[in-house]
């Protein structure tokens, strides 16, 4: 099971990589790209909090029926779907409409990654095997950012460097595949 376990973390340092970068610069993004004011931010912000809080519990059920693994590739993939076409988009109004749903697919992702820790853990060594979820979350936490920086500057777009998001979350997912997740129960 310890295989499993660094699998998943390592799966996870690629994904959450993306995610925390699409927290840390969503903001900056759409006011880059569709000069979007610090009303509209705050708007946007309170929305896509919403919007996440409003999938990890609708997706709670689904944890519980498919399991983890499933939930955290089905959120990814919610990810994706929405998220990709933020690269093309022009108008504001096509921005909200997919950025919002886009915000169903964060919280689940966090939530579920959570629950497959505490079923990949071993009994007894919960406490532990969360210090190296919580750390695996942290030790790559700048290569996200760094990529997003690099690519923006090289490309001289924003869109660039929000394309480097998604390829950390198919990344993390196709790691993730390989993942055996312990029968519930």
């Amino acid at each position: 099971y310890y295989r499993q376990i660094a699998l998943f973390l390592l799966a996870r340092l690629f994904f959450i990589d993306g995610l925390n970068t699409m927290f840390a610069f969503g903001a900056i993004y759409a006011a880059a790209v569709f000069s979007f004011g610090s009303g509209e931010i705050f708007q946007f912000a309170i929305a896509l909090n919403v919007s996440a809080g409003l999938g990890a519990v609708a997706m709670g059920y689904l944890d519980d029926r498919l399991g983890s693994k499933s939930t955290i590739l089905i959120s990814l993939s919610g990810l994706l779907v929405f998220g990709m076409p933020l690269l093309i988009v022009e108008s504001k109004l096509w921005f909200w409409l997919l950025a919002v749903p886009l915000g169903l697919f964060m919280g689940p992702t966090q939530a579920a990654s959570r629950t497959m820790m505490a079923r990949l853990a071993p009994h007894g060594m919960k406490a532990e095997m969360f210090g190296l979820f919580a750390f695996s979350g942290k030790i790559t936490a700048f290569l996200g950012p760094a990529a997003y920086a690099w690519f923006t500057e090289i490309f001289q777009t924003q869109r660039a460097g929000m394309a480097t998001i998604f390829v950390f979350i198919v990344a993390g997912a196709a790691l993730l595949l390989l993942v055996r997740e312990p029968a519930r129960g």
